[in-house]
């Protein structure tokens, strides 16, 4: 596919000026925790402005007149966000690993079900597909898991993440916070393969919605959508280092 070939050429220049370690490594890491965060959260209806959200985050200052859970999904959801970045070094996402991810998301907000799969059902607005009934969550977690480790080898990195995003949302295990695991998850294969994250900015929340949906048909637009997202920021971090753009 020829996305797949572009984001390659940005990657092969950005490999030129690797290891990305240390004190950079951190500001990589720091730049990239509120724009994810509030973009994630603000995706699921949360209202925190970007520069809410980096005051929150960087000086513990809650917003204004804002109800008190949006504050607390965006600490829980930078709880997830760091241990995201612990899992950065292997090549391995685990069960464990999603639920810890889950458990951090809500660790301020929902400790009941933090971490917890659902034992009810549940109907997505919007949609006109069902998600798996809740008896069969932990038999579809075992299928994706079985995928994840015996066929993650056999797709294009950029495809791999997209399709761990569609598969697990699909499953949808948690009573809330399926979106936001998805993006973690998806960006966690992303940076543990060498690649940026993928940040799905508010303004295409409906071009995303509408190509996940889609995508329970016929999903190579949600793959390409995803891959434009990490190309966007890997133009970003080459504009921020001063790295030449690949001529196209």
């Amino acid at each position: 596919m020829e996305i797949y070939k572009e984001v390659d050429l940005y990657q092969q220049r950005l490999n030129e000026y690797r290891p990305f370690e240390g004190d950079l490594l951190q500001q990589i890491k720091a730049y990239y925790r509120v724009s994810l965060i509030w973009s994630s959260n603000a995706l699921e209806g949360n209202t925190l402005t970007m520069s809410e959200t980096k005051v929150l985050l960087e000086e513990g200052l809650t917003a204004s007149g804002k109800p008190l859970v949006y504050s607390n999904e965006a600490v829980g959801h930078a709880k997830s966000y760091d241990y995201m970045f612990s899992l950065l070094r292997g090549h391995k996402i685990s069960e464990e690993d999603v639920l810890t991810l889950h458990k951090l998301l809500f660790s301020k907000t929902d400790e009941v079900n933090a971490g917890v799969y659902r034992n009810k059902s549940v109907i997505i607005t919007g949609s006109k597909y069902p998600v798996v009934a809740a008896p069969k969550i932990q038999f579809e977690i075992d299928k994706l898991f079985n995928w994840i480790n015996n066929e993650r080898a056999s797709y294009h990195p950029i495809e791999f993440a997209a399709q761990l995003h569609k598969r697990f949302v699909f499953i949808h295990p948690f009573i809330d916070g399926n979106g936001r695991i998805a993006r973690l998850l998806m960006n966690t294969s992303l940076i543990q393969d060498g690649y940026m994250l993928a940040v799905i900015p508010p303004i295409l929340r409906n071009e995303y919605i509408a190509l996940l949906e889609k995508a329970h048909i016929e999903d190579m637009e949600f793959n390409q959508f995803i891959a434009q997202r990490v190309i966007e920021t890997q133009k970003d971090i080459m504009r921020l280092l001063n790295i030449p753009l690949v001529d196209m």
